[in-house]
């Protein structure tokens, strides 16, 4: 799956200086943003690197964009390593990133951490009609040793094309590839649930050097062949027609990529992201809803959670909870990692249960086209009494604004208890247990 990155603020700082994290959250692509020279995550947080004196500015151009700070934070202390500088940052900054922006103009002093931040950054003990809800826990904390940005766009590593194969059937619409790429010779380590960046050759309309992209990994930490050697991507052929011209236009990467021919040289880069991160407890329950290539971070988890042989190399991780997974799709022909997904089911049925939602196939109760959020509304009382578990992490991946209808079956189940969505749901996001990573 491909989708936008999260910008790295700020400019350069010197040693010594003192610097800190923004976690903004809200940010979205729009006209003011596209003048930028960096990428906007589509959902959750960004992480912005701000020194002491730019502080006032940063937080007046977060509000122009229409973002809200969350919370700021120190980066840590200036440790020399082998004789060179380097920052060690306790919280996911730098993640998801593409370029530094220009530094902004200004020297004037700023107001630190204000109230309502600190406020924000409390776990809130909160009652929801008599429901339980776990404190939310700074992610930092969880995921401490979770790798992020071994490989930068000035010094990608330099992988190849293993294999490239077709995952649409004959009949389905689209193109849509499973890439596996060599990592031999290399220090890229991933986890379930992170991103990659890939740079195409060529320049830009402007005549620069293409950015980089970020994809959903669709590999376990060790690899499909299990031998911490490869990472796997699931990409669909971005294709469209001008709203002007009626011509044809092919997305730059994910054209690039799903041409890849095996021994192909790739540069890549990461990896990010620390929000899909599959909880530790081998007793979870995981709700994942996905459309497309959303399914990409989702067949991750399920070869961590079910594949034989990777449960034989993670001897500490032998998952015994349940998962969901909530597949929407056009076509049966497009149902990516069927064979995968349905041998899974039939091989654990206490364990893993697949729904699909084929679009152009099914129907929904109102006779009109079946989606996921469909299929949310129809089993929204069972996945409401799993969501109301500490145990149930939900994940969702896939086109922007499904959010909106799961919200509205969930919504619905919640208030036959007397219980606000809204609200819950908010409790969930700080518990780290409500994921949603869309494009």
């Amino acid at each position: 799956m491909y989708y936008q990155g999260a910008v790295e603020g700020a400019a350069n700082t010197e040693s010594g200086s003192r610097v800190f994290v923004y976690e903004v959250v809200g940010l979205r692509q729009s006209e003011e943003t596209d003048q930028t020279n960096y990428q906007i995550r589509n959902s959750g947080s960004v992480f912005i690197r701000v020194p002491y004196n730019r502080m006032n500015q940063e937080m007046r151009r977060i509000t122009r964009l229409g973002g809200r700070i969350v919370s700021i934070q120190p980066i840590g202390v200036l440790q020399q390593i082998n004789g060179k500088a380097s920052f060690e940052v306790a919280s996911e900054a730098m993640s998801k990133t593409t370029s530094a922006e220009s530094a902004h103009e200004g020297n004037g002093n700023a107001t630190l951490v204000q109230a309502e931040l600190l406020e924000q950054q409390q776990p809130k003990k909160k009652d929801t009609k008599g429901n339980t809800m776990t404190q939310a826990k700074a992610k930092k904390d969880a995921h401490a040793d979770v790798p992020v940005n071994i490989y930068r766009p000035n010094a990608p590593f330099i992988g190849k094309c293993i294999s490239n194969d077709a995952l649409v059937k004959e009949g389905g619409i689209g193109i849509v590839q499973h890439i596996k790429l060599d990592l031999d010779g290399g220090n890229l380590r991933y986890v379930e649930g992170q991103s990659i960046g890939i740079i195409p050759p060529g320049v830009d309309k402007n005549g620069k050097p293409e950015k980089l992209r970020l994809y959903s990994i669709a590999s376990t930490r060790h690899g499909d062949d299990v031998d911490d050697k490869t990472v796997s991507l699931c990409v669909r052929q971005l294709e469209y027609k001008h709203p002007e011209t009626g011509e044809t236009v092919y997305g730059v990467c994910s054209t690039y990529l799903c041409n890849l021919k095996p021994g192909d040289e790739v540069k890549i880069t990461g990896p990010v992201g620390k929000e899909m991160l599959l909880p530790p407890d081998e007793d979870a329950n995981i709700i994942m809803m996905a459309t497309g290539t959303g399914i990409a971070p989702m067949r991750a988890y399920l070869w961590r959670m079910f594949n034989e042989k990777e449960r034989a190399v993670n001897p500490e991780y032998q998952f015994k909870g349940f998962a969901w997974l909530i597949f929407g799709i056009p076509t049966t022909p497009n149902i990516l990692y069927k064979e995968e997904l349905e041998e899974l089911q039939a091989k654990y049925p206490d364990n893993f249960r697949l729904t699909y939602a084929i679009s152009r196939e099914q129907k929904n109760p109102q006779g009109g086209r079946m989606y996921i959020q469909d299929r949310v509304a129809e089993h929204a009382d069972e996945l409401w009494n799993l969501i109301k578990n500490e145990k149930t992490h939900t994940y969702i991946c896939g086109l922007r604004g499904m959010e909106d209808g799961i919200d509205a079956a969930l919504a619905a189940a919640a208030a036959k208890e007397g219980v606000t969505w809204s609200e819950y749901q908010k409790e969930l996001k700080k518990a780290g247990r409500w994921h949603v990573e869309t494009y």
